[in-house]
């Protein structure tokens, strides 16, 4: 078989357009300068100027000087939910990246409009997997003679093409909370399950918590001719793993873990389960973004706690619990490249111009797309 030849834009970010891809959109041109000292104070009055009309959402792995004004932090998908729940706001500013805003603007009513203050604020996960790839994917389980048997379920982390991909096949959006729901739900449907976009919250979800083994779940690289894999492993497999990752969770290695053990007696390693599996094997807690908050806020006085996932949020932790010692998990720092790209001059830009009326970086998924894609958010919903 002949490795298939594909179109890929080279596109820098920020800098022309590939509407099926989530980076090389187009980006704003003129913006407040990020040294003006009134910006927060500018920042404040647009956003009073537009009282109930506006409703912002801000992701935890936001800036602080950015998460200060939403009206409510959280994660991707309770961020999505939020706006479901403001039908009588007219305009949705969401600080996070543009995954995050088509689900709002999915799951928001018709008369709403969803900005992303920063058009370029994308996720290298949800690039992983294009719809182009995921199709060739399909087709290379059907040549294997066992798509019938397969359910998609894709992250949260993913475009509106992959969740309508999956919706059309019978699938479901899961989010880190509730992968196991949705695994269970969708081994109800059928005996396989390719899992889009992340290999490790697959993997680590299939073996620690569904009782797989290792050998039960292959990988799916969609840069080699069927995934680089036999019509026989395809066969064998429990679960397909889409070869994709986090950037910002997978640089954490069992090297970190050993480091900070030895560094610091006692501490309590408490990682996202988007990390590797030889460190979620070695950290003493795993869960979802929602789940790190909660442990944290719970832990007792004066504990140690080496935490594996995005700066801005351990940050954030640290500071708002100086009883506890709190720190990053890998001795070098990292935060989200694209989330970061939400900074106070985009947020008062795309304030601004909604008080004057003027609607910018408008996040709208076409109505095909939008319904496909809500038959899988609604299936996760429905989820026992």
């Amino acid at each position: 078989m002949t490795t298939p030849v594909r179109d890929l834009p080279l596109l820098f970010l920020g800098t022309g357009s590939d509407p099926a891809s989530e980076r090389g959109v187009d980006c704003p041109g003129e913006l407040p300068a990020a040294s003006d000292p009134g910006l927060v104070e500018r920042a404040r009055a647009a956003k009073a100027a537009l009282g109930d009309q506006v409703f912002v959402l801000g992701h935890h792995y936001q800036r602080d000087e950015v998460i200060q004004f939403a009206d409510v932090t959280g994660d991707s998908f309770k961020l999505a939910q939020q706006a479901a729940a403001r039908p009588d706001a007219p305009y949705i500013v969401f600080c996070g990246v543009h995954f995050m805003a088509e689900s709002a603007d999915i799951l928001t009513a018709g008369h709403q409009q969803v900005v992303l203050p920063d058009l370029a604020a994308g996720c290298s996960m949800a690039d992983m997997a294009t719809f182009d790839q995921v199709e060739e994917c399909w087709e290379a389980l059907e040549d294997a003679g066992i798509a019938d048997d397969v359910v998609p379920v894709t992250y949260m982390n993913s475009s509106a093409d992959i969740k309508a991909f999956v919706g059309r096949h019978g699938g479901v959006v899961c989010t880190s909370s509730n992968a196991k729901r949705a695994l269970d739900w969708a081994y109800s449907k059928g005996s396989k399950v390719l899992f889009l976009p992340d290999q490790h919250l697959g993997r680590n979800t299939g073996v620690l918590e569904m009782g797989f083994s290792l050998d039960d779940c292959v990988v799916y690289n969609p840069h080699r001719p069927d995934g680089g894999l036999t019509h026989q492993q395809m066969r064998d497999a429990k679960m397909l793993l889409w070869r994709g990752h986090c950037s910002v969770h997978g640089r954490f290695s069992k090297e970190s873990v050993d480091d900070v053990r030895a560094r610091v007696p006692g501490v309590n390693v408490l990682v996202h389960p988007e990390c590797r599996h030889e460190v979620v094997l070695n950290a003493d807690q795993i869960g979802s973004t929602e789940y790190i908050i909660k442990t944290i806020e719970a832990a007792p006085a004066g504990s140690a706690w080496a935490v594996g996932t995005e700066l801005n949020l351990v940050k954030r932790l640290a500071g708002a619990h100086p009883d506890k010692n709190i720190m990053f998990l890998d001795k070098t720092v990292c935060f989200c490249s694209t989330m970061n790209r939400i900074d106070l001059p985009h947020l008062v830009w795309s304030l601004e111009a909604l008080a004057r009326g003027e609607v910018v970086n408008r996040i709208e998924v076409d109505a095909e797309t939008a319904h496909y894609a809500r038959v899988a958010l609604d299936q996760m919903l429905a989820l026992p």
